[in-house]
């Protein structure tokens, strides 16, 4: 046991006083996605439903290309792509490349109503 001991104190020794970028690196990337699996084990806050969306714009998708009903769809899986498609698409104006701007109008403005649930 003292051993062991030991040989962690001289490896975050050598660690501390000559880095490993790669090390590093991979430690960095290891961190991350075990506070992301910790903060989503312990989220309690209210969160968006993905299917929602979906539900909202139902009644709406007859205007929309079945591409665009497809891609819709496929959106409205996981609040992670919903969350990113507002990002990329509804905030930064740019346009969608398979959605039609006045379909990614109604898009945006059905995820804006529960852009506070993300």
């Amino acid at each position: 046991m003292k051993k062991l001991l030991i040989l962690i104190v001289a490896a975050a020794l050598f660690l501390h006083f000559y880095p490993q970028p790669k090390l590093e690196a991979w430690y960095t990337e290891q961190k991350a996605v075990v506070i992301d699996i910790f903060s989503e084990a312990a989220d309690t806050k209210v969160r968006l439903k993905a299917d929602k969306v979906y539900s909202d714009l139902k009644n709406q998708l007859n205007s929309f290309s079945s591409e665009e009903r497809d891609f819709v769809k496929e959106l409205t899986n996981n609040r992670k792509s919903i969350e990113n498609f507002f990002i990329n698409y509804c905030q930064s104006k740019q346009p969608s490349p398979i959605l039609h701007p006045r379909n990614q109008e109604k898009v945006c403005q059905t995820i804006a109503q529960y852009s506070a649930m993300f």
